[in-house]
């Protein structure tokens, strides 16, 4: 498994929100480059990067600061937010993502969703965020009454393989991760998920290691980088030993 320290991008500046709230954000550093760059200085192999605004628009707002972490990093970067044209997936792919992350659109563009994964195959990826085990969508704006398992069972014959799976009762939270959720989804994925929501410790990523759930590839952690609370060397090293 590996960690991807997350950039969420807000207004020009790397935020973390809580529980998906637009209102309570913390803002953690003026250029989202930099916060960036520190992670891949620490031992970071792969970066999450959400552009917040764009997703909130329906569209890409900050893809310069995309364009700027995936050519300065030197690492894989996927990277999602207001993907809801295909056009707009071209635009974070040509800003150097190595991967992209299709939220709402996957569900509510069939068409889109499609084209996307024709060209671009397992380099999509689809972003599952629940909360109470049920799908948000719009930006965490929205909420659904369809359960997870059932959005992942629509997606994978529809031919997605990768996908993240957030939590948002516990993103920004430090309340620790969703075990059952988990559980719950890699029983779902016929392919690889990365999960993300309320890690806060070394004992966190430890205890997400112990499912020892195959297809579960990575952990997305933010507030807790952001606070000090480990390092990313420290987080890579907790998902990596066995035993």
């Amino acid at each position: 498994m590996i960690l991807l320290p997350a950039v969420d991008i807000l207004g020009g500046k790397a935020v973390r929100l809580a529980e998906g709230s637009f209102d309570e954000q913390t803002v953690y550093a003026d250029d989202p480059l930099e916060a960036a760059l520190g992670w891949v200085r620490d031992g970071a192999r792969a970066l999450h990067v959400v552009d917040l605004d764009g997703a909130r628009a329906g569209h890409p707002v900050n893809l310069e600061h995309v364009e700027r972490i995936a050519r300065r990093c030197g690492v894989p970067v996927q990277a999602g937010g207001g993907l809801r044209t295909i056009e707009a997936v071209q635009e974070v792919v040509s800003a150097g993502a190595q991967r992209v992350v299709i939220g709402t659109a996957a569900y509510n563009d069939l068409e889109l969703l499609d084209e996307a994964v024709a060209r671009l195959g397992d380099r999509v990826v689809v972003s599952v965020d629940a909360r109470d085990g049920r799908l948000a969508a719009s930006g965490w704006l929205e909420q659904t009454e369809l359960p997870v398992q059932v959005a992942i069972e629509r997606l994978t014959g529809r031919g997605v393989r990768r996908f993240v799976y957030s939590s948002i009762d516990r993103d920004g939270t430090l309340r620790g991760p969703d075990l059952d959720g988990i559980r719950t989804v890699a029983a779902s994925v016929r392919g690889s998920f990365i999960y993300s929501g309320g890690i806060s410790s070394l004992e966190d990523l430890r205890a997400v290691r112990e499912l020892r759930q195959v297809n579960l590839r990575g952990v997305i952690v933010g507030k807790a980088l952001y606070e000090q609370r480990f390092t990313v060397s420290e987080g890579r090293l907790a998902l990596e030993q066995r035993g």
